[in-house]
């Protein structure tokens, strides 16, 4: 008995490590939270198209092949190599072995099978043995329209469990490179086929953690996957958090306290405060990003008033947006693809600003000091972006700039998701819209053809037809001379230049500031979440 007090006071001891190791934000905790600026609009990579949804994917699914930490160079995925044919037109896949999905069920040829085939408008597959029925789509796969992969893509065969060969209708230059993105991500079909409207919900797949809850615009929760199969590295963490923080100053006031580890997007003054607090780490990288402005092209007078597109182009001050709400994280465009990449034509100018030259061509347009134009609408985003800190500040200080003009522009915005499907749907409401984009896999082809060749699909978000800037698209598809395909790109920037399609507003850099304790956190160009390595000390 007289032991008692020492009994009492080691259990007591033990009480509380237990405890302390279950507090999220501990120091010795395996839980990481990470603020971001909005929720996902869903969870299947095929038929997402935004950053908040694919961060997430990132985490929970993997494609055949990857790219490389802070680059796009590739390596093996899911596909521990490739073998292409003489003709640049047959990819056959060899598979890693011994992978399973998240619910148990083994990844094989029939599952990438299963997963690229489900977004192909005609079904041209071929499964190893008996394989599954492929549901009708309930909506069209975005990125797989607008990147023409029905015209790329002419079968997928799975050979055996460890073999998958695509045949190509024609020479793709980025085939490969594309197949690393998120809409190629491999999903597990059984768990797909038990509700295949709710699968964006409850995603299964192959990767380093696995989904746990989602409390809608709170957060996401991702659990370590423990039977991951690539041994080389992590997962580290047991647990992953997306919580949802649509104030930019919350979210760095959240990070200064401790409640989140990673602040993505924070306000451009918070950086130079997280560079004076020595529990602050802050990862920085050149953005491989666009903000821009475009016009709805499936009306007049945006659809061919090319004079009245210039006028607005002159007519805002790109560089004082940059300037006053950038802060130091930004660069003017002058292209739509950011300076780091291939094929930036360096002989272009950029748009001036130049009232007095902007109310020129608004003369030539037919609407001089505005006069007949009458109210129009400036869609700007309602959450941070990469290439966008504060959209809505951004909406109001262009409207300042064509108030001078004499064009009256009303700002209108919508909830994230709401916003991306009206846009989408290119309504008459909509004249003006702001959108960017972060570069999927370091080709041109995923910024010029993806964001602006509307001949090319109706999911194209600009809906600029132009039968020369397509073709310019087409031969830089089916050159595979990187020198050549400079050149076709160069020409077609020009041409975007000339007909002002779109104003490329900014490219930023991107810094996301991170509690000390974070260890291993790299951010990618391509705008990726990836928290396989990442630890806690």
């Amino acid at each position: 008995m007289k032991h008692k007090p020492m009994v009492q006071f080691l259990l007591l001891c033990l009480i509380l490590i237990f405890t302390i190791v279950a507090m999220p934000g501990s120091a010795i905790s395996k839980t990481l939270v990470f603020g971001r600026g909005g929720d996902s609009v869903g969870l299947d990579p095929a038929y997402e198209t935004d950053g908040n949804s694919f961060m997430v994917c990132d985490n929970i699914f993997e494609a055949l092949v990857a790219y490389a930490d802070e680059s796009t160079a590739l390596e093996p995925g899911l596909a521990k190599s490739w073998d292409i044919s003489a003709d640049g037109k047959t990819y056959t896949f060899h598979l890693q072995k011994g992978v399973k999905f998240h619910d148990g069920t083994p990844f094989n040829a029939n599952a990438v099978v299963f997963s690229i085939g489900r977004m192909m408008k005609e079904r041209n597959v071929k499964f190893s043995g008996k394989g599954w029925d492929i549901p009708a789509q309930e909506r069209p796969p975005e990125y797989w329209v607008s990147m023409e992969m029905d015209d790329t893509i002419g079968s997928i065969e799975a050979v055996d469990d460890e073999t998958v060969v695509f045949k190509l209708k024609r020479v793709e230059a980025p085939f490969l490179a594309n197949m690393g993105m998120d809409f190629a991500d491999i999903i597990s079909p059984t768990a797909f086929l038990k509700n295949p409207k709710e699968f964006l919900r409850n995603p299964v797949g192959t990767g380093p953690f696995k989904f746990a809850q989602w409390i809608k615009d709170d957060r996401i929760v991702l659990e370590k996957n423990a039977d991951y199969w690539d041994k080389s590295g992590g997962p580290y963490l047991d647990k992953l958090i997306f919580r949802s923080i649509p104030e930019n100053s919350v979210r760095f006031l959240e990070l200064k306290t401790g409640n989140i580890h990673i602040c993505q997007f924070p306000n451009p003054a918070d950086i130079e405060l997280a560079k004076k607090d020595s529990n602050l780490i802050l990862p920085t990288q050149p953005g491989m990003n666009v903000g821009y402005l475009s016009f709805n092209h499936t009306k007049e007078p945006w659809k061919s008033n090319v004079n009245l597109r210039k006028a607005i182009a002159h007519g805002i001050n790109r560089k004082a947006i940059v300037d006053n709400i950038y802060q130091g994280m930004g660069q003017v465009a002058k292209n739509p693809i950011p300076p780091t990449m291939w094929g930036y034509n360096k002989s272009i100018p950029g748009y001036e600003y130049n009232v007095e030259l902007a109310k020129e061509y608004m003369a030539k347009a037919g609407f001089p000091e505005g006069e007949g134009l009458g109210e129009i609408t400036l869609w700007s985003m309602p959450v941070p972006r990469p290439y966008n800190p504060e959209g809505q500040k951004i909406g109001v200080a262009m409207a300042a700039d064509l108030k001078k003009l004499g064009i009256t522009a009303r700002i209108v915005s919508y909830d994230w998701g709401t916003y991306l499907k009206r846009q989408r749907e290119q309504p008459d409401d909509m004249d003006l819209f702001q959108l960017g984009w972060t570069g999927d896999n370091g080709d041109p082809d995923n910024f010029l053809a993806v964001l602006f060749d509307g001949l090319a699909s109706s999911s194209v978000r600009t809906q600029y037809k132009s039968e020369a800037y397509h073709g310019f698209m087409l031969k830089g598809k089916q050159t595979v001379d990187q020198a050549k395909r400079t050149k076709i790109y160069e020409d077609a920037l020009q041409l975007l230049f000339d007909e002002c399609p779109v104003i490329p507003v900014a490219h930023s850099t991107v810094i996301w500031p991170a509690q000390k304790s974070v260890q291993n956190f790299k951010l990618h160009p391509t705008g990726s979440v990836r928290m396989k390595n990442v630890s806690l000390k």
